[in-house]
């Protein structure tokens, strides 16, 4: 593993990688609300003898250095358009696109608004709820009467100090979210998730407000951006949890009614935490897709995967 910064437009921000770093990137991965790139390394470490791999840290997470101001942050968009600028820079030809939640669902609004920088996306249990809800969300007056969801409600809660990241480790082990977690993850998870301060202290690197205001930035639209993919030759793989899944029930529906080439699963045995308890599954997701694309397929041979024809697709509404 190595470690990376990178400049955007206003700071900078850090991430890891494997494999030839003299070539592009060829598949980024993103992570999910709270953690951090190197949290996913055994995911990615195997896929650096074929690939250069990379994850990187979003705004507000890890080793990020890119400011954060919690009462300002509405929309994933922000980190949306910072990724944007990375594969800018990493990938200018484009790049597999992968994520597990938030990242999962940032890689579908880059998708929608930078087509040509994303040649593939392998979505793990993206956040996608109903198109009405997204809305309300949208709409200025109501959204200024929505109260901070449960998620936002808990992240204020989190212990924020450790003696150390091997305390933070153990005091996480086996509870709460962490309760599925195959190792090493949690481990890789603190490295960058708990920092020593200034003064001595070990901190979570992405703060209580600020996991809170990015659980409550719903203003965004991944349906949008799905829907500006429907005649994109950007093969799609999703991989929902069988169970507890950020993404509504009936999401193979709701993606095969605008791509029906789409290959989606509900990973059997997962929560919401699929790469944490299947990583081999997305391991293998994104080699097969990274695969695909070298080779000009736009359809992957996922196993387990769904797809519809379009005489199957029905449209949905909401």
């Amino acid at each position: 593993m190595r470690r990376f910064r990178i400049d955007i437009k206003d700071g900078e921000t850090s991430g890891i990688a494997f494999g030839d770093p003299v070539r592009p990137v060829d598949v980024l991965w993103l992570h999910a609300t709270g953690f951090n790139a190197i949290t996913y390394e055994s995911i990615l470490e195997p896929l650096g003898s074929q690939m250069h791999a990379a994850a990187v840290d979003f705004r507000g997470h890890g080793r990020s250095k890119l400011p954060v101001n919690p009462r300002k942050l509405k929309s994933w968009n922000r980190f949306r358009d910072d990724i944007i600028q990375i594969l800018d820079k990493v990938a200018p030809d484009g790049a597999v696109l992968g994520g597990h939640s938030m990242g999962a669902t940032v890689a579908l609004l880059v998708a929608g608004k930078r087509p040509d920088l994303v040649r593939g996306l392998v979505l793990a249990d993206p956040v996608l709820t109903r198109r009405s809800v997204y809305r309300v969300y949208n709409f200025p007056i109501l959204n200024m009467f929505i109260q901070k969801n449960q998620l936002a409600k808990n992240a204020l809660r989190r212990r924020r100090d450790y003696g150390s990241p091997s305390e933070a480790a153990e005091s996480l082990r086996g509870r709460g979210a962490f309760k599925t977690w195959r190792t090493p993850f949690l481990d890789d998870y603190v490295v960058d998730g708990v920092l020593r301060q200034d003064d001595g202290r070990y901190s979570l690197s992405c703060t209580p407000e600020w996991e809170s205001a990015v659980f409550s930035a719903q203003r965004y639209r991944p349906w949008t951006a799905m829907r500006r993919l429907r005649k994109k030759r950007i093969p799609i793989v999703v991989l929902q949890a069988e169970k507890e899944s950020t993404s509504v029930p009936d999401a193979d529906v709701r993606i095969h009614s605008i791509r029906p080439d789409a290959a989606i699963t509900k990973v059997p045995g997962t929560t919401h935490f699929v790469p944490m308890e299947r990583p081999y599954v997305v391991r293998d997701a994104l080699k097969m897709l990274y695969e695909a694309v070298i080779e000009g397929h736009q359809l992957v041979d996922y196993v387990g995967a769904v797809r519809r024809t379009i005489d199957d697709s029905v449209g949905i509404m909401d």
